[in-house]
């Protein structure tokens, strides 16, 4: 690993952890949700599959990410009736894939052609669950949004994974709510939840939910 890699390791780690550690003490719901680190075996996997078919390698901050945290997976929530709280959306670009999620999202099926345009970045973040559309990538180039119905890959709007981690912790620390944009960070049964105040996505929850700033 080369300097600059290991500074981008080592800077999306002190993020984390200041991040989960934030959840720890305010939305320990969300922190349940954290599912342990990948092993090297699922990120070598990823990284080979990424060269063998795409001609890139896994991007080293996203690598860095999943051995501190392998995805999520949403607690059950005794008020949440309707399941419109997941407890694994802390961020404000929904949950967070696991490997093998990543991959079956961004390498071409069998007898296709990189509907990605070509592309070298990773799908790391959806909020769209069930069936994803759109949601962040990571790549050399930073942070962006990918969709699979629209536009594939948008211009980044972080310059890393590591910029993206230390403005969601200084939103939920020091604000202003909106640093990140319209969806703005909330406490709701346990969970740290970003939404918009003005056009909510969530209907019975809302009115437990309680923004930070």
């Amino acid at each position: 690993m080369s300097v600059e890699s290991h500074d981008e390791a080592e800077r999306v780690t002190a993020a984390w952890q200041a991040l989960t550690a934030w959840l720890a003490e305010h939305a320990p719901l969300s922190y349940a949700s954290l599912l342990p680190p990948a092993t090297e075996e699922e990120i070598a996997t990823a990284d080979s599959r990424l060269r063998q078919y795409l001609g890139f390698g896994l991007p080293t901050e996203l690598a860095a990410l999943w051995r501190l945290c392998g995805g999520t997976e949403h607690q059950h929530i005794e008020n949440d009736e309707e399941g419109e709280v997941g407890s694994g959306a802390f961020l404000p670009g929904g949950v967070i894939f696991s490997p093998a999620e990543a991959l079956g999202l961004r390498l071409p099926t069998l007898g296709q052609r990189d509907g990605w345009g070509g592309a070298q970045v990773v799908p790391w973040l959806t909020r769209d669950e069930a069936g994803p559309l759109h949601g962040h990538y990571a790549g050399a180039v930073g942070v962006g949004d990918w969709s699979i119905v629209d536009e594939p890959v948008t211009k980044p709007v972080y310059p890393s994974i590591a910029a993206y981690l230390e403005a969601a912790l200084r939103t939920v620390t020091d604000g202003p709510a909106d640093l990140m944009g319209d969806d703005v960070p909330g406490l709701v049964w346990g969970c740290l939840i970003w939404d918009d105040p003005e056009r909510p996505g969530m209907l019975d929850a809302f009115e437990h939910w309680t923004p930070l700033h």
